[in-house]
């Protein structure tokens, strides 16, 4: 199923009070830097430090009692890991994670914190849907994925209509790995240009968009953007993407670290790479941004010290 501006509203009255309405940030220097009038939404001032706290929570909140009591499973690299565990927990239900060993320490140390139990594997040469659909047979809990579901598409789009209450923006840039928050974004503002992003090297995006149809990306590309690097776009965000997305943008670490400093600095608040990609592509993506209004989803601030600390040093 294809969610719709209609599943993006009735997430939003379904996880009101589960979640935070997050910030839209202004300041100047981004405004000269852009010759845009920019408004960065805060995801990173989210429950569990990130936007993925939308989709979990509409997820898990509609299961059926006697489902969710049977606990639920999420594979994640972190920011899905953490929202599944805090979401589970406000239900009082169990959660089994599985995280890639080589997973930020920051992401790993907070999930286990929360109490949900963590499964790691390798990231190369495990496949982490496998591991996930096996555990959740055996365990006979729900499998909440980390994009390629309607309720965590629609749960995701919550952001975007956050923004739409406040304002009108002619674009929109989101960073994007399996397309979960940028596809229901999409949604919530069908009047607006999305823009995609993701890490340079790790543009199955772009390439999906110009082929017209899914394309992977190469075993072991590697980014600071870990949030990103998703194998493939899933089906149900590359549905809405083909229809509403203009584009899709790269960008590269030393952009993105760059644009963690600008953020600390301008707007008083941490990002951790992923979160940081979209500011990177208003700042130095290539897009012509003048004269726009501009909305920056920065989706999270997880990120460990000796990350943030480079990011400053650059």
């Amino acid at each position: 199923m294809i969610p719709t501006i209609e599943d993006v509203k009735a997430a939003a009255k379904r996880i009101e009070g589960l979640v935070v309405r997050t910030p839209l940030l202004r300041n100047d220097a981004l405004d000269e830097a852009t010759g845009a009038k920019v408004f960065v939404k805060a995801e990173c001032l989210q429950r569990g430090g990130a936007f993925k706290m939308r989709g979990a929570a509409n997820a898990i909140a509609a299961l059926a009692p006697e489902v969710r009591a049977r606990g639920v499973i999420a594979f994640s690299s972190g920011n899905h890991a953490i929202a599944v565990s805090t979401a589970a927990k406000l239900f009082g239900v169990e959660a089994t994670i599985v995280m890639p060993s080589d997973a930020p320490r920051i992401k790993l140390e907070t999930t286990r914190g929360l109490g949900a139990t963590v499964a790691t594997y390798d990231r190369v040469r495990e496949s982490r849907e496998e591991i996930g659909a096996k555990l959740a047979a055996e365990k006979g809990a729900s499998l909440i994925r980390p994009f390629d579901d309607p309720l965590v598409v629609a749960g995701q789009g919550t952001c975007g209509l956050e923004i739409a209450a406040e304002i009108a923006p002619d674009v929109a840039l989101v960073p994007a790995s399996g397309g979960g928050l940028s596809a229901g974004v999409a949604l919530a503002l069908p009047r607006s240009a999305i823009y995609a992003i993701e890490p340079a090297a790790h543009d199955d995006i772009a390439r999906t968009l110009r082929a017209g149809s899914i394309q992977r990306n190469a075993p072991g590309v590697r980014s600071i953007c870990d949030g990103l690097l998703t194998e493939q776009m899933g089906e149900i965000p590359f549905a809405i993407a083909r229809e509403r997305f203009a584009g899709a943008v790269g960008v590269g670490d030393d952009a993105v670290r760059r644009a963690m400093k600008f953020a600390f600095r301008h707007l008083k608040i941490v990002l951790e790479p992923s979160g940081a990609a979209s500011l990177a592509a208003a700042l130095e993506g290539g897009l012509d941004l003048r004269g726009k209004t501009v909305a920056v989803v920065a989706s999270g601030g997880n990120v460990d010290a000796e990350t943030f600390t480079q990011a400053l040093a650059s």
